[in-house]
């Protein structure tokens, strides 16, 4: 990270990354920098608290946590456009994973990696300061990716060869019923078109606090007129 952190608490720049106050969103370090985020003291506690209504019983709503991807310009170094380049896009971008409570606010803005980053290894050096005992919500493209003491809800994967039984299928479509909504966010945030299109801004951290504002704004949106919760 080439800027030191601020003392001042405010969104992306703080000692928790997770907040309970509105529009705040936490984020990490710059382009293609991997720095491990790690979580503050009591972080668990403020999960918690940001999350009414999700703890360890098997009957409330989990946490969810995906991948987001948005494009950039091609950058002049030969290095540096191989490390941005994403198969998935087929042009270069940068990425981040976000975690969302039940009510679909974000918690936590990852640091920002390079686009040929996979979503897990970015998830395995930014671990999710989540209460024991809760649930975490995740694709396949997060698979075998775990933690303490948190349950891990993913669809079941179609063996080579094989076919899904009734039971497997009948629950990947309870589970693609409830990650349909960490889609719906990730609509929400790239509403703003300057996250939607091919952002061409190259000066150090303006990519970050664009991503940052347009991740507090869907909280305003949310806390403003609440979505129907991911239950």
């Amino acid at each position: 990270m080439n800027s030191p952190a601020s003392d001042a608490p405010r969104a992306g720049r703080c000692s928790h990354p997770v907040r309970d106050r509105a529009g705040e969103t936490p984020h990490g370090d710059r382009d293609g920098r991997t720095r491990a985020g790690r979580a503050g003291a009591g972080a668990a506690a403020s999960v918690r608290s940001a999350c009414t209504g999700i703890g360890p019983s098997p009957d409330l709503p989990p946490f969810g946590h995906d991948g987001t991807e948005r494009r950039v310009g091609r950058p002049h170094d030969p290095t540096e456009q191989t490390r941005h380049y994403s198969g998935k896009k087929k042009c270069h971008t940068v990425k981040n994973v976000w975690l969302i409570n039940a009510v679909l606010t974000i918690l936590f803005l990852s640091e920002t990696y390079a686009g040929s980053t996979h979503d897990k290894r970015i998830s395995d050096a930014t671990p999710y300061p989540l209460p024991a005992g809760s649930r975490l919500l995740q694709d396949l493209g997060f698979l075998a990716f775990t933690l303490d003491q948190v349950e891990i809800l993913m669809p079941t994967r179609k063996p080579r060869g094989r076919a899904l039984t009734r039971s497997q299928k009948a629950a990947n479509r309870r589970i693609a019923r409830r990650r349909v909504r960490i889609e719906h966010v990730n609509s929400s945030v790239k509403r703003c078109r300057i996250v939607h299109d091919t952002c061409r801004l190259r000066k150090a951290g303006v990519r970050d606090r664009i991503m940052e504002v347009c991740c507090a704004l869907h909280n305003f949106r949310v806390r403003l007129t609440p979505w129907q919760p991911m239950v």
